[in-house]
């Protein structure tokens, strides 16, 4: 079984659903949970936010934070997670932000990615990563490492319940 596939499988399990908010990947994470049998039962949706003001306007990432900040930090994908799970009413949030190249952006390199995940009463996790090799290679890996984050939250919250 995939790692999408059981992941998908133990948000059914519990009865929880996840959404996902994608920027660097534009979509591919929502492509690669979507391409998997029956995952209508706990994929809500996403918002492919690329624009840093749609983070803002869509997701509810406070504007001060992405004018401090910038688009690439790991507030930045905290609150994006946050955020997909409110307008998606899903039970986690997933979230990535970060730079795919060619070039650095808000001060970072190629290569710096933030992931995050929120869950039941706001509980946060996160990931930063620093990726190598091609644009493509990056937002692959960057798909890989969030399915990856979400994976490792729903195994180490086995026992949980969602609400």
């Amino acid at each position: 079984m995939s790692e999408v596939a059981e992941v998908l499988s133990l948000l059914v399990d519990r009865a929880a659903t996840v959404a996902v908010a994608e920027s660097l990947t534009g979509g591919l994470i929502g492509a690669t949970f979507t391409s998997v049998s029956g995952s209508s039962k706990a994929f809500r949706g996403g918002v492919i936010s690329y624009a840093t003001d749609l983070k803002h306007t869509l997701l509810a990432v406070p504007e001060d934070l992405l004018d401090r900040e910038g688009a690439v930090h790991p507030e930045v994908a905290e609150a994006m997670a946050l955020g997909v799970a409110r307008v998606c009413g899903a039970t986690y949030g997933l979230a990535v932000t970060g730079v795919a190249g060619p070039e650095p952006q808000d001060g970072r390199p190629v290569g710096t990615v933030f992931a995050a995940v929120s869950g039941p009463g706001g509980r946060l996790w996160r990931r930063e990563l620093s990726l190598k090799g091609s644009r493509e290679r990056i937002r692959v890996k960057t798909v890989d490492e969030a399915v990856d984050l979400l994976a490792s939250v729903l195994k180490a919250n086995k026992g949980e319940q969602s609400g």
